[in-house]
């Protein structure tokens, strides 16, 4: 696995967000993609990724993306693919890149299944800083739970400095109203003064797209996987 980049902006923002439940990160990352109108500087390689690419508006969407908005240095990683298993890999060049770039912080966006009718937030950080101004736009510590997934292999891993933003998800369908929630908090924590109530507004567009690239993909999986058997057998 590698992370291939066309450019390597200095001191960056890293954010990322993979898959998980309601797949708040994933909506939340293409949102942000969308409205900081970032462009697409690499992405990640792996022969463990199916070999697949998303078609949308004619044009080309990689199963792990990376992109850059240039006016508040930020580079998004965005997932439109499973990958299960491949979360250390990951973990690994992500804080390889972070080193390299001398990123200023990483942040990391994950949905919690939760059944509370309200959608709450809760951060955890390696910053005095970072704490302090997300306790002021009324976010609390992550107190008890369990992490996984690339976020938690991140934390494991970090020797930078780093911040986990976790909001609760009430499915495992396309959440758009909990990414909303994410997307008005990194607006505030970094004022990037972008609107998220076009993303309720859109939420039934976001949510049917991602289903859709995700169902291919998933679809995808299961062909390639029957053709093994069947060569094999």
């Amino acid at each position: 696995m590698e992370i291939i980049l066309d450019k390597k902006p200095k001191n960056p923002i890293i954010i990322e967000g993979f898959p998980g439940f309601g797949f708040v990160s994933t909506i939340a990352t293409e949102f942000l993609i969308e409205h900081l109108n970032a462009k697409p500087i690499g992405r990640i390689e792996s022969n463990h990724i199916m070999p697949m690419v998303a078609m949308h508006n004619s044009k080309l969407i990689e199963p792990l993306g990376i992109f850059y908005d240039n006016v508040h240095n930020i580079i998004i990683s965005h997932a439109i693919t499973n990958i299960t298993g491949l979360e250390w890999d990951i973990a690994d060049k992500l804080s390889t890149l972070a080193k390299d770039l001398n990123a200023r912080e990483v942040i990391s966006l994950e949905g919690v299944a939760s059944n509370n009718e309200e959608i709450r937030a809760f951060f955890y950080t390696n910053i005095n800083k970072a704490a302090e101004a997300l306790k002021k736009i009324k976010l609390e510590p992550l107190k008890e739970g369990i992490i996984m997934g690339v976020t938690g292999a991140l934390l494991l891993k970090a020797k930078y400095p780093i911040t986990a933003i976790f909001v609760e998800t009430h499915s495992q369908l396309p959440d758009s109203r909990s990414a909303a929630k994410i997307i008005e908090i990194l607006d505030k924590y970094l004022n990037l003064k972008v609107d998220y109530k076009p993303l309720l507004e859109k939420a039934e567009q976001f949510e049917a797209k991602l289903k859709t690239l995700m169902e291919q993909s998933n679809k995808a999986k299961e062909e390639k996987e029957k053709k093994e058997l069947t060569y094999f057998g």
